[in-house]
């Protein structure tokens, strides 16, 4: 028993070191890609992070029949939603891909989304034989803001 106890320790030691010395590597590692937005230092902090922004659909549509109501909430949320998502895609692909990436990989599928959640709600209108709203389409583009 008292030949297997220095070895057991041994292992413990080995063991620990490795775990702390993964720890550490992983510290400076994430510190190191912290500081890769290219800006570096206290202009990088500066410059806060952008964000997704897109018009509020709710404030140009008339008043909702109450049949179509629970719908056109419904859908009014998902907007809120698929907006929620972008940014939070935006936030995570920072740095990725070249100039045209955030256009083609996070504006425009969500304007194509935006656009086929506005056309549900116009449909939402028609469908109870209301005149469905004009103009919404102009809402389906969003833009970035820096924060």
């Amino acid at each position: 028993m008292s030949r297997g106890l220095p070895l057991l320790h041994r292992r413990r030691i080995l063991l620990s070191g490795a775990i702390g010395g993964i720890t550490c590597a992983a510290v400076v590692v994430g510190a190191a890609m912290a500081g890769q937005d290219g800006g570096g230092g206290a202009g990088a902090s500066a410059g806060a992070a952008p964000a997704v922004r897109c018009p509020a659909v709710a404030g140009s549509l008339p008043e909702v029949p109450a049949e179509s109501r629970a719908e056109v909430d419904r859908n009014l949320a998902l907007l809120d939603t698929q907006t929620a998502e972008a940014d939070k895609r935006l936030t995570a692909s920072r740095g990725e891909g070249g100039p045209d990436f955030v256009r083609n990989a996070i504006l425009g599928p969500l304007k194509d989304k935006r656009a086929s959640t506005i056309d549900r709600i116009e449909l939402s209108f028609s469908r109870q034989g209301s005149a469905a709203p004009s103009g919404l389409d102009a809402l389906a583009g969003c833009s970035l803001t820096s924060g």
